[in-house]
């Protein structure tokens, strides 16, 4: 096995949930997050967010947008950092650093899977804690709602 780490970018894309009530104490409903269904190894079958690998000369940011609308069909916009995770065994295949960013998607579009997608599809935050999703996803997922629901309390309080 080669000794290098290799970066990545993952997006979280985040848009409000159909039902979304500003007054319901159910945080978890507020918000829908689009996964990818992953179409090969590692983790084939399970669920992940749409990402990938960086490009020689690109940036993150620029990784994030580009594996988003491969994986997904949709455009985005970077909206934040949540953070990186850099766990040395977070990927089966290697050492991987990634960023993960919080995105926005462009209004009336609706996503289909493509490149190393199976499947692209919404859901409602409840159903994501339930579900079993590839690499260190959900902790990711949740650091992503930490940064929403913080960053409503600024603008609220």
């Amino acid at each position: 096995m080669e000794k290098h780490i290799r970066n990545t970018a993952d997006a979280v894309i985040c848009r409000k949930g159909k039902n979304n009530n500003d007054n319901d104490n159910n945080d978890n409903d507020k918000y829908e997050i689009l996964l990818i269904q992953r179409k090969n190894p590692p983790f084939q079958g399970n669920f992940a967010l749409p990402g990938g690998f960086v490009e020689y000369g690109e940036t993150v940011e620029k990784a994030c947008i580009r594996e988003a609308k491969e994986e997904t069909n949709l455009d985005v916009k970077v909206v934040k950092l949540i953070g990186v995770y850099s766990k040395p065994n977070r990927d089966p295949r290697g050492h991987t650093i990634t960023a993960a960013f919080l995105c926005k998607p462009s209004e009336n579009s609706s996503p289909l899977g493509g490149d190393d997608a199976k499947n692209a599809k919404f859901f409602k935050v409840s159903e994501i804690l339930n579900m079993q999703l590839a690499f260190d996803h959900k902790n990711i997922i949740k650091d992503a709602l930490k940064a929403l629901k913080n960053d409503k309390r600024s603008r609220t309080g």
